[in-house]
């Protein structure tokens, strides 16, 4: 504990604005599920997993473990077991959601809350199984079990997020909410992380890996980039779609040509077309009667 909490403040405050980020964008492509019924549903349902999988849970966790150092010790990365903990944090945030938007009752938000509570302490703990160091580490039980249940917990409150709740200054503030809680577990259980260098003052070599910055700020920056494009040309087309819609009536009538190549209103011939005033008689058959809104002249 000793050990983490000594480090400076810059890291975890980065990592909880990226976690902030993360459960923003993801918040926002899930309430855009909620609106859409055709298949691009399962586009922003993707986007909204991509997001808080892999910023929100992922990026969080491991720019957090960019300011952790133990003394003596060198940490270096799996690549495999690190890309893969982020690959496990998007599939179960992705099998959650498309339990909980598609159909938001209260027995799938609790099955989807432990699927994707369980997906983030394992990704967290596989995280912690990429690393490589000469030396040893122990967990204790305790700060395990406190962010098991942190995890659930935030976990469930995301899903809840993500399938009810509607407009920007909402979505904003459990945004802020939600990245706190994970912020929270992944903190609680680096507290009960304790990393020992060998007993032996031998030589330490580097273990194999990749280090930190090498590996891991790449990949971040890359998803970044991936997500931030995607939402701005989604939203971008979803507008446009919006607008430009093939055959969509606008608020003057749905225009065409008509026979002399001008353009009409379609539905204002039609209406046209349809209406007979009370003072004309259809074939001219009927006088105007008294009752008809005919002007005469008055005679003198």
């Amino acid at each position: 504990m000793v050990q983490y909490l000594a480090q400076n403040a810059l890291t975890p405050t980065i990592a909880y604005t990226v976690s902030v980020i993360g459960s923003l964008l993801g918040l926002s492509f899930a309430a855009r599920a909620r609106l859409t019924v055709s298949g691009a549903r399962w586009v922003w349902l993707a986007l909204a997993a991509l997001s808080l999988g892999g910023t929100a849970v992922w990026s969080m966790h491991f720019i957090a473990m960019m300011g952790y150092s133990v003394p003596d010790v060198i940490i270096r990365y799996d690549p495999l077991l690190t890309v893969g903990s982020g690959a496990l944090a998007v599939a179960v945030m992705a099998v959650a959601l498309a339990l909980t938007v598609t159909r938001p009752t209260n027995a799938r938000l609790v099955v989807g809350g432990l699927i994707s509570g369980i997906g983030i302490v394992s990704m967290h703990y596989m995280g912690m199984a990429s690393m490589n160091f000469v030396g040893t580490m122990r967990h204790d039980h305790g700060h395990v079990i406190a962010a098991t249940a942190i995890a659930l917990v935030a976990a469930t409150a995301a899903l809840w997020f993500a399938s009810r709740l509607r407009g920007s200054p909402v979505i904003v503030g459990a945004s802020l909410v939600m990245a706190a809680a994970v912020t929270a577990m992944h903190y609680t259980a680096m507290a009960g992380v304790d990393i020992a260098p060998p007993a032996s003052e031998g030589r330490r070599a580097a273990p194999s890996g990749s280090s930190a910055h090498d590996l891991l700020l790449p990949l971040i920056v890359g998803l970044f980039v991936f997500l931030l494009i995607c939402s701005l040309v989604l939203m971008l087309a979803a507008e446009d779609r919006g607008r430009t819609a093939p055959g969509a009536p606008t608020t003057r009538g749905e225009e065409r040509r008509d026979g002399d190549g001008r353009l009409g209103s379609g539905r204002a011939d039609a209406d046209a077309a349809s209406y007979t005033p009370r003072h004309s008689a259809r074939g001219g058959t009927r006088p105007p009667s008294p009752d008809d809104d005919v002007w005469t002249p008055r005679r003198r």
